[in-house]
Parts: C-alpha cells; sequence; structure tokens
C-alpha cells in the first residue's frame, strides 16, 4: 500500500479536506501539530486510533499536493527596499 492510500476526501467527512482514512483527522492537523514541533509519537498518544502509517500517509500527501502546485502571479511583485 502506498503512503497516499491512507488519505482520502470525501464530501460527507470534515466537508471534503483530506482526512487519514477512516478518521476526521485533517492532513491539516497533522501539518500543524509538526510544524509546531509534534513528533509522530506525540501524535499517535494523543490520538490513540491513528497509525504511524497514516500520519506518515498524510505527511506524504501533503508533501505531493506542494510538489506539484503551480505558481501563479496576479499581481506585480512587491517593490524592494533597501
Amino acid at each position: 500500500m502506498l503512503l497516499t492510500d491512507y488519505v482520502e476526501a470525501k464530501p460527507d467527512v470534515m466537508l471534503g479536506k483530506p482526512v487519514i482514512r477512516g478518521t476526521r483527522i485533517t492532513v491539516e492537523l497533522v501539518m500543524r501539530r509538526v510544524s509546531q514541533g509534534a513528533t509522530v509519537e506525540a501524535l499517535l498518544e494523543d490520538y490513540p486510533h491513528l497509525t504511524r502509517a497514516g500520519v506518515l500517509g498524510a505527511l506524504d500527501y501533503a508533501y505531493r499536493v506542494v510538489a506539484h502546485e503551480e505558481l501563479v502571479v496576479t499581481e506585480p511583485p512587491l517593490p524592494t527596499t533597501r
């Protein structure tokens, strides 16, 4: 099973946000907690129904989304200051 197989998005679960499959734990929550310094172990402790593979799958999913997004500039760049 690929790590990304651990993530699903359904319109009737968390308003369609990507979640760890079979839970209501969003990829966004996992990313926010990790950015605040949480470890995988801490997430597993706080959410005992999660699996290590599910948490890593959420992080892998986030990486893949960001890696494939395109930057679209809709405004001129801000002037630089010296």
